[in-house]
């Protein structure tokens, strides 16, 4: 375990926070540009930029206590990534803390995805890409597997992919395609129509939110390791943790890679998205 700059906010200590965030420098299993292990260091900086009032939820939004555990080790092994992430992650999850993951690649979504029991959550994705292969370059493990595994863990009518827009001709022509909407849908019939079918699609009524950050155009968010054309915009993200609410049992935000982004713009933007989710969360305790 590593230690650093803590996140902005991130006062409290384990046994009273409301929730909990790690970060997981991972890329080892990175197929086109390299770097997101880097990334929780450069988000958790950008996190000081931002005021802690977000005045479009209101003025009097309780104040939320945050642990940041810091980062896991960084290994080379996806197979050892798999065990430190749940070594972390499985106590925060049984003592009912909100968690978010601060990669990192996708692949860090996994280990998180397997600590909760099958029935207890709902994954929804958004992301360029499909990430449903068996496995990838060698391992099951790869950021290219991240719906596939989540699937097997919690069937597949609890997992959905929103701003899909890469997709291989294996992984659609399968007889269990993984859910997805585009982003080409949501430009036509807007994000609302997209979010409402995704949680109308999912089983169970708490959701887990991975956000892979090339799901998001790369005009706005250049900084990610496989950039794809023709994504969705910042708002429609933010429109996305609104409209699931109080559904919503944590989050992690993956593929920011500084290394290519040398203004921090992604960084940023992966920072405001985790405030968003901790604001609206905050609306929701009781």
């Amino acid at each position: 375990m590593s230690y650093g700059l803590s996140y902005a906010g991130a006062e409290s200590d384990y046994d009273s926070a409301d929730a909990f965030l790690l970060g997981i420098p991972y890329d080892r299993t990175s197929s086109f540009k390299s770097g997101a292990a880097e990334a929780p260091a450069h988000i958790r900086r950008a996190s000081y930029n931002f005021e802690e009032l977000h005045f479009e939820h209101g003025l009097d939004l309780p104040r939320l206590n945050i642990f940041d555990q810091g980062d896991c080790e960084h290994v080379f092994l996806p197979e050892d990534m798999m065990e430190e992430v749940k070594f972390f992650i499985s106590p925060a999850i049984r003592d009912k803390k909100f968690t978010v993951a601060v990669g990192g690649e996708h692949s860090i979504n996994m280990p998180i995805i397997q600590c909760f029991k099958k029935n207890d959550i709902a994954l929804i994705t958004i992301d360029a890409h499909l990430d449903s292969r068996d496995e990838y370059l060698g391992t099951p493990y790869s950021h290219a597997c991240v719906t596939r595994r989540a699937a097997e863990h919690l069937g597949i009518d609890n997992v959905f992919a929103l701003g899909v827009r890469s997709i291989s001709k294996e992984e659609l022509e399968r007889d269990d395609v993984i859910p997805y909407t585009t982003s080409f849908e949501i430009k036509e019939k807007g994000i609302e129509r997209a979010v409402k079918k995704a949680l109308d699609s999912v089983k169970s009524e708490h959701v887990y939110l991975s956000l892979d950050i090339d799901g998001i155009d790369p005009a706005y968010a250049p900084g990610t390791g496989t950039p794809e054309p023709f994504g969705l915009d910042p708002l429609d993200v933010k429109r996305t943790i609104n409209l699931i609410g109080g559904r919503l049992v944590g989050f992690d935000v993956t593929e920011v890679c500084p290394p290519a982004d040398p203004s921090g713009i992604t960084s940023a933007l992966a920072a405001r998205f985790i405030n968003e989710v901790l604001a609206v969360h905050s609306k929701y305790l009781t």
